[in-house]
């Protein structure tokens, strides 16, 4: 302590703390306040004070009382650690540790304030001081099973499990031969497994066994001492016991593939690529059908034969297993068989399957060879699953002819809706598949899937007003973009930033983007409380497993997608530089007095409106104090649009910051160098952006995008002026001696290796319009012949059965961006038309080309039946245009069927 205080207040100033730690600020505060009343300088109660201001949102005043209490008490522990309280509680872990450190100076071994320290050491992978800090924790109090284990996992941790070991076998050996009690027998059976593994990851598996067996009766947790000894049995080499354990975790649970796949291995019968000799495939049938006489109700023994099965036994079995599935009405049965579609001919030979099936139910009511006859939902379920089929072939026609007679059959099911929705979005027709979506949604309000997949479609058809409008209906008190960012609602954030992104709103997108970050760096400081409660409750297996998760937090595809549109914002920024004020004022004067008017008008408007928002919210988030004397203040958005993050200096150093995770994390995505390259040919980085080619030729040389990036790499140090400066002259030497070891331009130029480019990818309308850009951007003078070699593109239509015509190559994707190519860096609106045209022909229900399909709008009874709800047409007597009231109660009878 520092300046002593007299007995009084020295009680009064163990009421602060007891009343920090029970949370009753308000009761501390005015502790606190007695204190200063007679002793205004004393540091620790000035630093106690802040402490409690902080926890009650006053962090300003908070900051300067504990400031002014280190000033007053330097040599105060107690200052020093609240004063690291203070900034771990803003997250300013680095500062915090430094304030702990200083603490200890002044108390070396006060217990406290270092297992303070350790907590903050493993947030922040301080790893060789996380194990310094618990082993003078160990020192301290070794009667403490915590520290014992504290110790352990910070080996662990930092890469010594062997060390580790040794740790937890000494703290073993304090231990009575008959410990654990009752009560501490999971935590202390959860220790050992957790040794085990440590034994498993330094290689010694014998005896890791060994140690399994030993300690059998101390396991409580039986079905992961299965699951370990298997896996040290398989590792071991020991395959006939591994056969024989794994056959009994199967008789505990017969659906767990996880369990399949280990029996396999056992039994030499395992590829992780799926290929198989014929003499491994008639093994692995007879395993399978012994299994499936065991475990008859298992669907996993009955799907997995699918994978390796081929021709005729590939079809009975199929059979056998889509039939149960149709007749129960399973609407995830595509989805289930949905990766067999990879196998070379299995998407044909189930095709042909189903198609049987549908023609024998229309024709007999049952299967074929069956006499029994199948319920009328059978059918149903039939066309439902041909419908996904002719989607997944790309079929649209085909597709959306069988999901219409599913829905005239069965006007009632959501699900499909939901996949004509699907279907309609795979086809270019974006506004169509969110009317059904919401079709589907409203068949049942209650559904959050539904209304989530509704939400989904709205967005990808820019409908984002509408969007929000639907998604506020399962957020708490109707505050749509509070309640989903407080939910971290990160599928609804990208979605709604590419929206804003496609429509050049960059503000918003760059808002929704960063607001996803956000989550991530939240997730991130989420791990904080589990340093301390894992070590407490012995869950150590998986806190190890949650740290190592979370040092691979940024690789997650959510936040790749985030940090990718906000760099993708901040280059358009970049590009296209927002306009200060006296440009704009400049543009104004220039305009005539009558638009000079409207525009004030509509500022005014705009400004008026945006205040009127600002006093509701301030109204609705009126302050409210709980007893513990906490604010309860609802946070208001400053900048709904995004305006202020559009006021960036550079937008190139902020793409960098995200830039530089994704290299860390996502190094091996495309996009990542795609955007690397982009970011660095503008910042004139030539030797990163020759880094980023590397990257990109060793991922996939046969990228259309990567031959882009090479060509324009090439083409740019081709037209650079001769070096001036040393710096200049290293890199010219560097990129000299570089530009041999790429195999696509050894003894090549850029228009030869463009050549050869073109060649080896000739039949891809992809790779076609990258060579063609590479042409133009080359040799301007030869546009046209590069226009002409994407209109020359083939589009090799691949026949099929009769019944199902032909399946386009071409993707809608890829048209799309040739039209754009043709209009923003070709530059030539007749091409753009011409190819607009020709796509139209072949995808006839995009919206995007204007195809002959692609204005239609949902027709369905259900949809009929809703507009005449929203009119108000049946429930209140009212007949339709032509006074027909039976036909309105016909159609609502059909729905309600």
């Amino acid at each position: 302590m520092g300046a002593s205080l007299p007995p009084k207040e020295a009680n009064l100033f163990k009421l602060i703390v007891k009343s920090y730690e029970t949370k009753q600020y308000k009761k501390g505060l005015k502790a606190a306040d007695a204190i200063l009343k007679k002793f205004p300088d004393h540091g620790e109660t000035l630093s106690m004070k802040g402490l409690t201001l902080n926890c009650m949102d006053r962090k300003s005043e908070a900051y300067d009382l504990v400031r002014l209490g280190l000033k007053n008490d330097l040599k105060s522990h107690v200052c020093w650690h609240v004063y690291g309280l203070l900034y771990r509680s803003d997250r300013e872990y680095r500062e915090a540790i430094k304030c702990y450190r200083n603490a200890l100076r002044i108390d070396p071994d006060n217990i406290e304030i270092l297992r303070d320290l350790s907590l903050l050491q493993a947030q922040m992978r301080d790893l060789a001081g996380f194990v310094e800090t618990r082993q003078q924790l160990l020192t301290l109090k070794p009667n403490h099973r915590m520290n014992w284990i504290g110790f352990s996992v910070a080996h662990h941790l930092n890469f010594n499990a062997s060390k580790a070991v040794d740790i937890l076998e000494a703290y073993e050996g304090t231990l009575e031969d008959d410990y654990p009690p009752d009560n501490e027998r999971w935590e202390h059976g959860e220790m050992l497994l957790y040794k085990i593994t440590l034994l498993e990851e330094c290689g010694l598996v014998e005896r890791a066994l060994q140690e399994l067996h030993k300690k059998e009766s101390k396991i409580v947790d039986k079905l992961a001492y299965k699951e370990q000894e298997v896996s040290l049995l398989e590792k071991l080499g020991r395959f006939e016991e591994g056969e024989e354990l794994y056959r009994i975790l199967l008789s505990m649970n017969p659906d767990n593939y996880r369990y399949y796949e280990g029996l396999q291995k056992c039994k030499g019968l395992y590829s992780a690529n799926g290929q198989y000799s014929s003499d491994e495939i008639d093994q692995l049938e007879a395993l399978y059908e012994s299994l499936s006489k065991q475990y008859s109700r298992s669907s996993a023994v009955k799907r997995i034969p699918l994978d390796f099965l081929s021709a005729e036994k590939f079809c009975v079995a199929a059979e056998n297993y889509v039939r149960p599935f149709l007749t129960k009405g399973v609407p995830s049965l595509f989805s289930d068989l949905s990766p067999l579609y990879d196998h070379p001919g299995k998407a044909d030979i189930l095709e042909k399957l189903i198609l049987e099936l549908e023609h024998s139910i229309k024709t007999t009511g049952g299967y074929p060879g069956r006499v029994d006859k199948e319920p009328p939902s059978t059918l149903m379920w039939i066309l439902f699953y041909l419908a996904q089929h002719y989607d997944r072939r790309g079929q649209y026609d085909v597709a959306l002819s069988k999901i219409d007679e599913a829905i005239k059959h069965t006007p009632t099911v959501i699900d499909l809706y939901s996949v004509k929705s699907r279907i309609l979005k795979h086809a270019g027709n974006l506004a169509a598949a969110a009317a059904l979506a919401d079709e589907a949604r409203c068949m049942d309000l209650a559904d959050r899937y539904v209304n989530s997949e509704c939400v989904k479609r709205m967005l990808q058809a820019d409908q984002v007003a509408l969007a929000e409008k639907t998604a506020v209906l399962f957020t708490k008190d109707g505050e749509q973009h509070n309640n989903l960012h407080d939910m971290q609602c990160m599928w609804y954030e990208l979605a709604s930033g590419e929206s804003y992104l496609r429509q050049g709103d960059i503000g918003r997108a760059l808002k929704k983007f960063l607001a996803v970050e956000k989550h991530y760096a939240d997730i991130t400081e989420d791990q904080f409380d589990f340093h301390s409660y894992c070590l407490r409750k012995m869950t150590l297996r998986t806190y190890v497993a949650m740290l190592k998760f979370q040092d691979r937090l940024h690789s997650h595809s959510y936040f790749r997608k985030a940090a990718a549109g906000a760099i993708k914002c901040y280059l358009k920024l970049y590009d296209s530089p927002l306009k200060s004020s006296a440009e704009e004022d400049e543009e104004m004067s220039k305009l005539p007095p009558s638009q000079k008017k409207k525009l004030r008008q509509k500022q005014r408007k705009a400004e008026a409106r945006a205040k009127k928002e600002a006093e509701v919210k301030e109204e609705s988030n009126a302050t409210a104090v709980s007893k513990s004397g906490k604010r309860n203040v609802k946070p208001v958005d400053q900048d709904p649009h995004g305006e202020k993050l559009l006021q960036v200096e550079d937008p190139l150093v902020e793409a960098t910051k995200y830039l530089k995770l994704l290299q860390k994390h996502s190094s091996d995505s495309l996009e990542t160098h795609l955007l690397s390259f982009e970011v660095n040919m503008r910042k004139q980085r030539i030797l990163l952006a020759l880094q980023a080619v590397k990257h990109l030729l060793r991922l996939d040389a046969d990228s259309p995008d990567t031959h882009r990036c090479l060509m324009k790499f090439f083409h740019r140090v081709g037209s650079m002026p001769s070096p001036a400066t040393d710096t200049e002259k290293l890199i010219w030497g560097v990129l000299e001696a570089e530009r041999p070891t790429f195999s696509q331009l050894q003894g090549r130029s850029l228009i030869e290796a463009n050549a050869v480019f073109l060649e080896k990818h000739k039949d891809s309308l992809r790779h076609r319009a990258a060579v063609a850009e590479m042409i133009f951007v080359m040799e301007p003078n030869k546009k046209k012949e590069a226009i002409n070699l994407i209109e020359e593109s083939p589009i090799d239509l691949v026949s099929s059965n009769g019944a199902l015509g032909q399946v386009q190559k071409w993707t809608l994707k890829d048209c799309i961006a040739v039209h754009k190519l043709f209009g923003v860096v070709f530059d030539d609106q007749d091409a753009a038309s011409r190819w607009k045209v020709r796509c139209g022909e072949y995808f006839p229900y995009s919206t995007y080309f204007e195809g002959s399909h692609g204005s239609s709008v949902p027709n369905t009874a259900h949809h009929q039946f809703h507009k005449v709800l929203e009119n108000g047409g049946i429930n209140n007597g009212i007949s339709d245009q032509n006074g027909n009231v039976e036909k309105l109660e016909a159609l609502k009878d059909l729905v309600i069927q």
